[in-house]
């Protein structure tokens, strides 16, 4: 999904470390914000990661929430082709479909409980457009930024079904990563510094057999759990990671249960749309749902230390790389002789019926990194 946001912000996004304690910190609750994704009839989203104080967890860095959303009322999701850099989107449906076109040939349709994951790498363009007969859509829009060993990679793209669990009275449908108590270690299909794509995944190469998990560059826990009215379930957590509970419907209660008896037993309820971020050092944690059913996003993975940029649809590392990035787009994409480009980096997205995104303008000061 692009950031539809006319004035995007720019931002300079670098890891803040949580205080060192023999008890993790207790949980954060980060609120939404409503973004408007579109014209006249915008499709609204609930925006929980970047925002300021906490820009990243583990390598995921953009998290839109949306729905259910009538389509009837407010047009579905039609996102024209728009270009990413140094990043991964994955696409992750409860309820509707999306039609997913990009710039090394895929086309594929978007489902629930189907990871659909585009590796931007040096850089690709994509289109997504809710299907004729999708009447409800309901989702998630999340990235994963890439570690500067692998943010050159040519770009791919993947699609998964997710692995069914069962924890507790939970349901897990795990699509990235392990859960911690499971007989795999959590990056075994996960790639770390690779600069290439297997052969036969990206485009055309869809018909060929894709390796048995999702390829990413760091490690990371992707899931999403679902608990009937009254439920629990503990889940084991990597302690290395740093987690997020992005609740769907709700609400949920979670518990924190590190074993420390003068502490006594915590608890943090969140509300739908919130998101709760757990710190580094935790093994394991409870949730709870109360008179209705709860379904939640498990996001977690190691802290991710490198300081980035994120500008529009862009991350890159510092403030020149995204001016690169836009003129190139609007050089080989958006220009006015209409002829856009199919050998630059963004490539051109087949078949779509309309024109290309054009990015917004820039600021108009150069922002400094911090840090």
């Amino acid at each position: 999904m692009s950031n539809l946001e006319r004035e995007p912000a720019e931002l300079i996004c670098e890891y803040i470390e949580a205080a060192t304690s023999a008890r993790p910190a207790p949980v954060e609750v980060l609120l939404p914000r409503d973004v408007p994704l579109g014209g006249p009839r915008a499709m609204p989203v609930r925006r929980t990661l970047p925002q300021r104080g906490r820009t990243t967890i583990g390598a995921w860095c953009f998290a839109d929430h949306y729905g259910p959303d009538d389509v009837a009322a407010t047009g579905g999701m039609v996102v024209p082709p728009h270009p990413h850099t140094g990043l991964q989107t994955a696409s992750w449906l409860f309820e509707g479909e999306i039609e997913h076109r990009d710039s090394v040939g895929s086309h594929a349709m978007v489902r629930p409980g189907e990871l659909n994951l585009m590796t931007a790498g040096s850089g690709i363009s994509h289109s997504e457009v809710s299907t004729p007969a999708t009447t409800t859509l309901h989702g998630v829009q999340l990235w994963i930024v890439l570690p500067d060993a692998a943010r050159a990679t040519q770009p791919f793209f993947e699609r998964h079904d997710a692995r069914p669990l069962r924890r507790g009275d939970a349901e897990l449908r795990v699509f990235i990563g392990a859960i911690a108590d499971e007989a795999e270690t959590p990056s075994e299909h996960q790639e770390s510094g690779t600069a290439a794509a297997p052969a036969g995944v990206a485009g055309p190469g869809l018909n060929v057999p894709l390796p048995a998990g999702p390829i990413v560059f760091s490690r990371l826990l992707g899931a999403q759990l679902d608990l009937p009215a009254h439920g629990s379930v503990t889940l084991p957590l990597d302690p290395a990671f740093e987690h997020g509970v992005l609740v769907d419907a709700g609400p949920v209660t979670l518990h924190d249960d590190e074993d420390d008896a003068d502490a006594g037993d915590s608890e943090t309820t969140l509300a739908r749309s919130e998101l709760g971020y757990l710190a580094p050092g935790r093994h394991a944690v409870t949730l709870r749902a109360g008179e209705h059913p709860v379904r939640v996003m498990l996001l977690g993975g190691e802290p991710f230390t490198e300081e980035i940029v994120m500008w529009w649809n862009f991350i890159g590392r510092n403030h020149d790389e995204i001016v690169d990035y836009r003129h190139d787009w609007q050089h080989d994409v958006i220009n006015e002789a209409g002829a856009a480009t199919a050998s630059g980096r963004f490539g051109i997205v087949a078949d779509y019926p309309g024109s290309a995104l054009p990015a917004p303008a820039l600021p108009t000061v150069r922002l400094k990194p911090r840090g």
